[in-house]
């Protein structure tokens, strides 16, 4: 797009045309050094093992280890590689007002055979590059887990797969 050896523009009227400053046009990405990535590699092994803890917590758990490195840099490369603490969240789905509530139909039924009723859950699983989603139908009186999928996406399609092999399997509770 622009050209170093333009014969009638010049790098600065080029830069200016396409808004684009001339230190941006001049500047070369600096990758991340040895160091860095090992850290990074400490982080995410401890983040991995310990997902709820923070950039203060790794922090600590590093220095335990032997490797000394800042909050604040161990806070930057979380952010960097995308990670950030699991806990509990205040609030975060409040139903919308005009939702309707819907009635809790099992709250007088005695569950007491296999096969009468089923739940879902769906819970996320943290992995070296993100998460999988992991959906389970299980029956109420067996708590026998009767079918599960595995997603990389947080779609419908793979729960009702799993709820299709549910009900083919076991026949509609």
């Amino acid at each position: 797009m622009i050209h170093r050896d333009h014969p009638e523009l010049s790098i600065s009227q080029q830069c200016r045309l396409v808004k684009l400053s001339r230190s941006a046009f001049y500047y070369t990405p600096v990758g991340i050094d040895a160091t860095t990535l090992t850290l990074m590699k400490q982080v995410d092994r401890v983040f991995t093992k310990f997902p709820f803890f923070g950039s203060r917590q790794i922090a600590a758990y590093l220095r335990r280890d032997g490797i000394i490195a800042g909050r604040h840099r161990v806070r930057r490369l979380m952010a960097k590689m995308g990670l950030e603490a699991i806990y509990k969240r205040p609030r975060t789905s409040q139903p919308h007002p005009q939702h309707p509530v819907y009635p809790y139909l099992l709250r007088n039924m005695v569950v007491d055979r296999p096969n009468q009723v089923w739940c879902a859950d769906i819970t996320f699983i943290p992995v070296k590059r993100g998460f999988l989603y992991l959906v389970a139908i299980m029956d109420w009186a067996t708590r026998k887990v009767l079918s599960w999928r595995l997603s990389n996406t947080m779609h419908a399609e793979f729960c009702v797969e799993a709820l299709n092999e549910a009900i083919a399997r076991f026949g509609p509770p």
